[in-house]
């Protein structure tokens, strides 16, 4: 039966700090600094020897004394303090030992330097191929010996399954249990994975049982409360949360959950019957059918906002009387219509959602994963589901929401790791707390970045790749080719299937066979096209005579908002010292330039590529650049209002006297 202590540590939360303003900004932005100046790394990496020089006396011992040793380990984690300082070093190399005998993989120094570095809260900056799932494991050991629980996050239900069961063996050798949360599991099985030392699960799993637990607790919320409840009902002390409180989280793809997905919010929903709403949604999508682009209303891509004009206005006059009179006034009939055209121009099938037996299935941009239990809010899924001539569904009413910035700053211990995390070191450092401490290769990276390609159309950058595709094809090299949506993919898959190039296809579609398809993209002339390669999880790994050959080829079809985006798709090729090239082959008309860039940069870009100018090149990197530079910048300045919005949202439930996360 759980304690009282413990049903009141279960609701218990840390309160964020305050984000700072003006001077104390600064002065904030200098301790940052100072947190990931080389020293930090050069230190982590001479203790990294140390552990190295102690291996051979671990390595003599029996399994019996190995794992006495890690249980004496373990209780000086536990004591804390001095003790806690004094075991490190020996501990890791009794770790590394374990390691090697549960899963035959003795940890690099750089795996090792992640380790010590996610303990002590840094962000670990570790490329592509450099074993982020067992340096992650390691840390998780570390910090499961403290005595409480450690949450594991990473990206998919499949990664959250394998990660676990791979680590497994080393996580029971060194006395800790081990679950993990997916997406199918009952509430009991929750709880049971929960009470484990280390569970493994994806943020968005755990921030809705977080949720989920807020609201089960009810009017006992207050960890107050919840230890005089627990003391006065002992018989109610089985009903807790199924969540034993946020003590630890290491994240994996960290800029991914904490940086590109910081102001989406979890939302706990239920459907509330409105068939109203649902005819009128279906009218106003009628309605806005015959309406013209530029004749009844204007297109501003950059802010993704729709217009309608004057003659728009007459036209609706007309049209509008076929809506209920409620919905005939000016500004409600103005404003479906509006989302009506929103649905049309802003959201295509193949780009933001896919139609899966019936149902809008909304695609994650920058995983390219359908994310079956989301949908648009304020009307939006509707009326896509009207254009797409579905029926139309129940809007749902919130029941409780939080953004995953808001999350994750309730941790009191807080790390991750991520092949792309310097171009956003500030920001986790004022937000988060966490320094970035960015940790070399085991072996250095000899990828070959050939200059951007520009392309004055769509269609010819399509050409362009075919061609591009069939030259390394021909000489057996592996390629893998990425792109922004699924349109694309299945676009290119077509001109690759009439170029008689056979191909794999990964996108949100065709995702069954992901690790699949990832683990052989490497094969003498196998060609994979992929939506997204964040947080794909797999390494790919050379076949025989690749290497020989020139490596992974990879070819980018766009630039991202996010150049680290770009980066960890470039990041697939060249692994652990292997060869390997990339290249960007882009247009004119991408909708990164469309969104980002001046009318006359883009005429610019269209010249200079029709006319194949000297210096194309370094036009469309610079133009990619400046896109990259406007794009992130309002990405910082939404996720910056959001932080506000949480701030005051903290002081407000403080003046009230209620607990954070309520």
């Amino acid at each position: 039966m759980t304690s009282p202590s413990e049903l009141a540590r279960q609701t218990s939360l840390r309160r964020p700090p305050r984000i700072h303003q003006g001077l104390d900004a600064w002065v904030h932005g200098v301790a940052g600094t100072w947190r990931r100046r080389r020293g930090i790394l050069a230190g982590f990496q001479e203790a990294a020897m140390r552990v190295e020089e102690l291996a051979a006396e671990v390595a003599g011992l029996t399994d019996h004394a190995l794992r006495a040793r890690l249980l004496g380990h373990q209780q000086a984690f536990r004591r804390g303090g001095a003790a806690r300082g004094a075991a490190l070093e020996p501990a890791l190399a009794a770790l590394r030992e374990a390691a090697w005998r549960t899963m035959g993989l003795r940890p690099f120094p750089e795996q090792l330097v992640g380790a010590m570095a996610m303990n002590a809260g840094h962000l670990a900056e570790m490329a592509t191929g450099e074993g982020k799932t067992l340096t992650a494991g390691l840390a998780a050991i570390l910090r499961a010996w403290n005595g409480r629980p450690c949450h594991v996050i990473t990206v998919n239900d499949y990664l959250v399954e394998r990660d676990e069961r791979w680590l497994g063996p080393l996580l029971g050798f060194c006395h800790l249990s081990h679950g993990h949360v997916t997406a199918p599991m009952s509430p009991e099985d929750r709880r049971e994975a929960y009470s484990r030392d280390v569970t493994y699960g994806t943020s968005k799993e755990i921030v809705a049982d977080f949720l989920r637990d807020r609201l089960r607790a009810g009017e006992h919320i207050d960890a107050g409360r919840r230890l005089a409840w627990g003391l006065v009902r002992p018989d109610r002390r089985g009903s807790g949360p199924v969540q034993r409180g946020l003590h630890s989280a290491i994240i994996d793809e960290a800029d991914s959950v904490l940086i590109d997905e910081a102001v989406t919010p979890l939302i706990l929903s239920a459907p509330r019957p409105n068939a109203a709403l649902r005819e009128v949604v279906a009218l106003a999508s009628r309605i806005a059918s015959p309406l013209e682009p530029g004749v009844h209303y204007t297109v501003d891509e950059r802010h993704r906002e729709v217009e309608v004009t004057r003659a728009g206005e007459a036209r609706l006059d007309e049209l509008a009387r076929e809506l209920p009179p409620l919905w005939r006034g000016l500004q409600r009939r103005s404003e479906l219509v509006r989302q009506a055209l929103m649905a049309r121009e802003f959201y295509r099938e193949g780009r933001q959602y896919v139609v899966v037996e019936g149902k809008i299935v909304i695609v994650d941009e920058f995983t390219g994963r359908q994310m079956p239990m989301r949908t648009w809010r304020q009307g939006m899924h509707q009326a896509i589901e009207a254009k797409e001539g579905l029926v139309i569904s129940d809007p749902s009413e919130t029941i409780a929401r939080i953004s995953f910035q808001r999350f994750f700053r309730l941790y009191p211990h807080l790390a991750g790791m991520t092949g792309t995390a310097s171009e956003a070191r500030g920001e986790f450092w004022q937000v988060y707390g966490l320094p970035v401490v960015a940790i070399p290769p085991h072996r250095p990276c000899i990828r070959r970045e050939l200059p951007d390609r520009l392309l004055p159309t769509s269609e010819a950058r399509w050409k362009a790749v075919v061609a591009e595709i069939r030259r390394v094809h021909e000489k057996g090299q592996p390629v893998l080719v990425g792109t922004r949506s699924v349109e694309a993919s299945e676009h290119l898959a077509r001109q690759l299937g009439d170029a008689r190039v056979p191909f794999q296809l990964l996108n949100a579609v065709r995702h069954q066979e992901e690790a699949r398809v990832v683990a052989t993209a490497g094969e003498p002339g196998r060609v994979t096209i992929a939506t997204n390669m964040a947080g794909r999880g797999t390494d790919i790994r050379l076949g025989a005579g690749v290497a020989e050959k020139g490596g992974l080829h990879v070819i980018a079809t766009e630039r991202h908002e996010s150049r680290r985006v770009d980066r960890q798709l470039m990041g697939r090729s060249a692994r652990q010292g292997d060869p390997g090239t990339s290249v960007a082959i882009l247009s004119a008309e991408d909708d990164l330039f469309q969104r980002h860039v001046p009318t006359v940069v883009r005429r610019a870009l269209r010249q200079a590529a029709s006319h194949r100018w000297p210096g194309t090149a370094a036009l469309a990197s610079g133009a990619v650049a400046m896109a990259q530079a406007n794009a992130q910048s309002r990405a910082r300045a939404m996720r910056a209002a959001v932080l506000r919005s949480d701030q005051w949202l903290d002081e407000g439930l403080s003046f009230a006297g209620r607990s954070e996360g309520a």
